[in-house]
């Protein structure tokens, strides 16, 4: 008996019709090409390029669609923290740009309330890593531009875009400065770095120093500092100061708590842009389904 036959909507621009038959093997298959061929049709309309990275991310238009994307696809809990880390540990070592880098931790200092940077966590590695990667490849470019890391803790992020050409200020509060200070002037050794580094202190929502608010930097980074819905508004209060149209933020985190991340996205679009950074393009050997890292850009005032 001749199977019936149904049209199909064609993917293919030339106006020759696609028909499969009901039922038959080979209808399926056509049929399943054509829906991945949709899902890569509609995946490519939400990648943009943002800012001074010149590769896509995906474009993030709504938190809450967001957030289920990230917990239902990378599955974080299901992941084991700390896979780059070992916060007992006094010291954490890491090849980088062409050098061994020693980072000093304070592993007793998490007994203290409130207190996390004394110590190293994954979405660090992997932001300082991801810096190093996109300037291997081409997709950014640090040599000579002027950067602020927030929250720098232990300030390894700081250290390798200073390694990576940029001139470098890195912050955090005023009890976190020694260990920042230290670390700097071990890994940072004149001759040793490619760019600068300072360090200063800086309270978010607090107005900023002169020397760490002119001239606007072209680039803001930060690991790790999207913990507390407490903190979002002070944080974006402090990216608004500190960003100018020509600034590209990167920010990574890891996937702990859905409400404090969909509350920041929900916040910071209301001001920037924002874009998350396909795994594909991190360093190869640093990529966590724990960890995130966004693109945010300042919108054009209309």
């Amino acid at each position: 008996m001749r199977a019936r036959l149904r049209k199909q909507r064609s993917v293919d621009p030339a106006p020759t019709a696609v028909y499969t038959e009901m039922g038959s093997d080979r209808g399926s298959v056509v049929a399943v090409a054509i829906n991945e061929e949709e899902e890569e049709e509609d995946e490519e309309m939400w990648k943009v390029k943002l800012g001074s990275f010149d590769g896509a991310v995906r474009k993030v238009n709504d938190a809450s669609e967001e957030i289920m994307l990230l917990w239902g696809l990378q599955q974080p809990t299901f992941s084991n923290p700390n896979a780059f880390v070992n916060q007992s540990a006094l010291s954490l070592h890491l090849d980088a740009c062409g050098h061994s880098l020693s980072i000093l931790q304070s592993p007793s200092s998490l007994m203290s309330p409130g207190v996390t940077g004394a110590v190293m966590w994954d979405s660090g590695i992997v932001l300082g890593k991801f810096l190093e990667h996109a300037v291997d490849s081409g997709r950014l470019h640090l040599q000579g531009k002027r950067a602020i890391e927030l929250g720098s803790g232990c300030g390894l992020v700081g250290c390798i875009a200073a390694l990576l050409g940029a001139h470098v200020v890195l912050t955090d509060l005023p009890d976190r400065l020694r260990l920042l200070r230290k670390n700097v002037d071990t890994n940072l050794r004149l001759g040793a770095m490619r760019g600068s580094a300072m360090v200063k202190e800086l309270t978010w929502g607090e107005d900023p120093d002169l020397e760490v608010l002119e001239p606007l930097a072209e680039y803001v980074l930060g690991s790790d500092v999207i913990y507390s819905e407490a903190a979002v508004g002070d944080l974006l209060a402090t990216l608004g100061e500190l960003c100018g149209m020509h600034t590209t933020v990167f920010l990574a985190g890891e996937l702990r708590n859905d409400e404090v991340l969909e509350y920041f996205l929900e916040a910071a679009m209301q001001d920037f842009l924002v874009g998350r950074v396909e795994q594909m393009d991190w360093h190869l050997d640093y990529r966590s389904q724990r960890v995130v890292i966004y693109v945010l850009t300042k919108k054009v005032n209309e």
